[in-house]
């Protein structure tokens, strides 16, 4: 164990810190929403496109519009709208229940996130020292 303390080195050791991913499913349907669908309905709200949405993402646009289909349909609400644009082109935008589900996720994952700091103080922290 020495060896890989070592290999490691103390000030590594003092840098960890918990990281998650986080999604909801259901019998039917894995993944019908978590933090990758969450992240791209914030980024539509703040870009209005889902196009330049998907690219600040680095994901494709086709698996964009597929993630928010797949949600939609799990949960059984339209997430967003997309319209028609003439010269300066289409817009998307969250419906009302899309921004109810962004902002009840982004409560619900800062409740988890509290709670998982506190059990890595509780569990962990004391061995990274």
């Amino acid at each position: 164990m020495a060896v890989f303390h070592n290999m490691l080195g103390v000030k590594q050791m003092k840098q960890l810190r918990v990281r998650f991913k986080l999604w909801l499913s259901s019998e039917g349907a894995e993944g019908a929403f978590g933090d990758g669908k969450w992240r791209l309905l914030k980024s539509i709200d703040a870009e209005g496109s889902l196009r330049t949405a998907s690219r600040l993402l680095h994901i494709s646009y086709r698996k964009a519009w597929g993630d928010l289909r797949k949600a939609e349909e799990c949960l059984n609400v339209p997430l967003v709208e997309k319209r028609r644009g003439g010269i300066q082109g289409g817009q998307t935008v969250l419906t009302e229940q899309g921004k109810k589900w962004v902002d009840a996720y982004t409560r619900f994952r800062s409740d988890i996130e509290k709670a998982t700091e506190k059990a890595y103080e509780k569990h962990i922290r004391e061995l990274a020292k």
